[in-house]
């Protein structure tokens, strides 16, 4: 079952329209889109921005908001993962939530504050709303944790979420630390998943969610 079932999400990316255009246009991977049409929305990226891409293999997000930023700006990537470089991008590997790792993106922001905190994070989810629901409230919280740390008053957070109620609990604690906040499922994002995006703006800063 678990073998056909692989097999079947494979036939299904392969013929993804947005897989082919992200091909076709460069871009690492079909979340570019996600971003891109985010973007389009609610303005979150522009030249000269400092931004943070959390969860950011294998860079697509990280490209979309390079070229926009462009060179007066900058855009810091972390995962666990590999990410290959890509021009304008500094990439760090390694978890977030490590001391160590935090001090390193720290130190590449140099004295410079976050516009925007990117957060495309995932577990590996198991299909069992029980267990997925608190891992992916987790990985959302570390994004908040490094917007107290480094975004500044009035930036941007983007972060992924799957429908739960520990995520709708998420997102009104939300608006307790932001002045605006939106709920997105780009056209990009597969129908058949439950995952959304909070674009939350105007952070007020000083409290934990």
């Amino acid at each position: 079952m678990a073998k056909l079932k692989k097999r079947l999400w494979i036939q299904n990316h392969v013929k993804d329209p947005h897989v082919k255009k992200s091909i076709s246009e460069g871009f690492r991977s079909r979340a570019s889109y996600k971003l891109l049409q985010m973007n389009e929305k609610d303005q979150l990226l522009k030249p000269g921005m400092a931004v943070i891409d959390l969860g950011g293999a294998p860079g697509g997000w990280a490209q979309v908001a390079s070229k926009i930023v462009g060179k007066k700006g900058a855009v810091v990537s972390v995962d666990l993962l590999p990410i290959e470089p890509i021009m304008g991008v500094h990439v760090l590997k390694g978890d977030i939530a490590e001391t160590s790792v935090f001090s390193r993106l720290q130190d590449s922001m140099g004295t410079k504050n976050a516009d925007l905190v990117m957060s495309d994070m995932a577990p590996n989810l198991t299909g069992i709303n029980d267990i997925d629901g608190p891992k992916i409230i987790h990985l959302a919280n570390l994004a908040v944790v490094v917007c107290e740390k480094v975004l500044t008053i009035g930036g941007s957070l983007v972060v992924k979420l799957f429908h739960s109620d520990d995520a709708h609990g998420f997102v009104r604690r939300l608006r307790r630390v932001f002045n605006t906040l939106k709920v997105r499922k780009p056209t990009s994002s597969r129908s058949s998943s439950s995952e959304f995006y909070v674009v939350a703006k105007g952070y007020k800063g000083g409290m934990r969610c």
